[in-house]
């Protein structure tokens, strides 16, 4: 990537030399790679599925909505439900 934007503001920067215009687009590349390209430090990202729970009552509150979801999907589709199950356990 760094090789790639190097070629590119240098290319730019030559062509600048009969038209200032390509000199801003030379500089607003080397900008967008200064704030966003180099993995500047901004939020954090968000937890994956495999992170541990900020506390224990937040994992429960988690997997209660879990269940939940689960529950509604097996009252509201009995068929598919019934066709994971059986899927599951002949694995």
């Amino acid at each position: 990537m760094r090789g790639v934007l190097a070629a590119g503001t240098v290319v730019l920067v030559i062509l600048g030399t009969g038209n200032h215009l390509w000199w801003l687009a030379a500089v607003a590349l080397l900008y967008l790679y200064a704030t966003h390209g180099r993995g500047s430090p901004g939020t954090t990202p968000p937890a994956g599925p495999g992170a541990p729970p900020d506390s224990y009552r937040a994992y429960r509150d988690r997997r209660d909505r879990q269940a939940e979801w689960e529950r509604r999907y097996r009252r509201e589709r009995p068929v598919e439900a019934r066709r994971q199950a059986r899927g599951k356990s002949g694995k």
